[in-house]
């Protein structure tokens, strides 16, 4: 019995570590996103077929298609189908559009990987906010002017922003495109990427009154990082944040000593809109930090997203939703009792 009652426990022990306490039970929730394919309707797009293909998707992709000939595409709108229609003969006579259309085919046979993988965060998000709407989900391409778009009933995936990082087009954009952003325009970064863009812009958007200060930022980025980490558990942290492996074990080895530094250059009541936003906007690194260059950018959400994690598990029976009701940053920092290590 003895022996028993020891196996039993390191059972428990086992269970308890392969099924963490917040993981959430999905089974009753029905959702099952498909993504609808308005990069391989453009596939089907020719010269003799504008009017056609003008009308039915007007119809089928509603609000998103004039979204997209008016601004991710830029040509034309709506009402005036001469202008708009001589744009799209220009369009499908042009070589690179061309090859594009043809390298995303090549990369996105099907999306059978990326609709599981939104399903399931779906579901995570439907079990902690039952009230929230699933939007559309609809792929496209449009010569790299926008990855994420979002409107009131559709997120669009631009799939020509998620090609690999090994992609021959992204050298060739550098300028408008610098390679430590284009290195995560790989696959796996469309789930991560659509579900941060639902959550900035649809469930939490960050506010815009009052003039927020470091602190504020720190927090509102922490907690939707918080909410990638409750949708997308089994997601690594990297991916979650866009770091490479080495920034995420540089921000891990130095979380304490950066910590330290916020406080000392008394970075967190700071208000002046330049001089914290480079803590949180994309960059290949962050200049007064470590030497060759090798320290992690946006340290500010990286902060923010440690801070609430140590809230949430010194308060434990804090549910998502009064979560995001906390509008104190002070209170929520000091009731975390973050001392620069979780």
């Amino acid at each position: 019995m003895k022996g028993a009652q020891i196996y039993l426990f390191f059972l428990t022990i086992t269970l308890a570590a392969c099924n963490p306490s917040h993981e959430p039970d999905l089974s009753k929730i029905q959702l099952e996103i498909k993504i609808e394919r308005f990069d391989q309707s453009i596939d089907s797009l020719t010269i003799h077929n504008l009017t056609e293909k003008h009308a039915l998707w007007q119809k089928k992709y509603n609000q998103f298609y004039g979204d997209f000939i008016m601004h991710i595409l830029q040509v034309g709108n709506l009402q005036d189908t001469m202008e708009l229609f001589n744009n799209y003969r220009k369009i499908l006579q042009n070589r690179d559009f061309a090859a594009l259309k043809k390298n995303v085919s090549q990369v996105y046979p099907n999306l059978n990987v990326q609709e599981k993988q939104l399903t399931d965060a779906f579901k995570h998000l439907k079990f902690y906010f039952p009230d929230i709407q699933i939007p559309r989900f609809i792929s496209f391409f449009s010569g790299f002017t926008v990855q994420s778009p979002i409107n009131e009933n559709y997120i669009g995936i631009g799939l020509d922003m998620f090609l690999g990082a090994n992609s021959s087009f992204y050298p060739a954009l550098v300028k408008s495109i610098p390679l430590y952003i284009s290195r995560r325009f790989t696959p796996e970064n469309i789930t991560p990427r659509t579900v941060e863009t639902y959550l900035r812009q649809e469930l939490f958007p960050e506010s815009k009154q009052g003039n927020p200060s470091m602190l504020d930022l720190m927090l509102y980025n922490g907690k939707i990082m918080y909410l990638l980490d409750r949708s997308m558990p089994l997601l690594a942290d990297s991916l979650k944040i866009g770091y490479t492996t080495a920034q995420m074990n540089w921000a891990k080895d130095y979380e304490k000593d950066v910590w330290a530094w916020f406080l000392a250059e008394d970075l967190l009541y700071e208000t002046d809109y330049y001089k914290i936003q480079k803590h949180f906007g994309e960059a290949p690194f962050t200049p007064e930090l470590g030497s060759h260059n090798e320290s992690a950018p946006k340290l500010g959400v990286y902060l923010g997203w440690q801070i609430v994690k140590k809230y949430m598990n010194e308060h434990p029976r804090t549910s998502l939703i009064d979560l995001l009701q906390i509008e104190d940053a002070q209170q929520l920092l000091k009731d975390a009792h973050y001392k620069g290590l979780n």
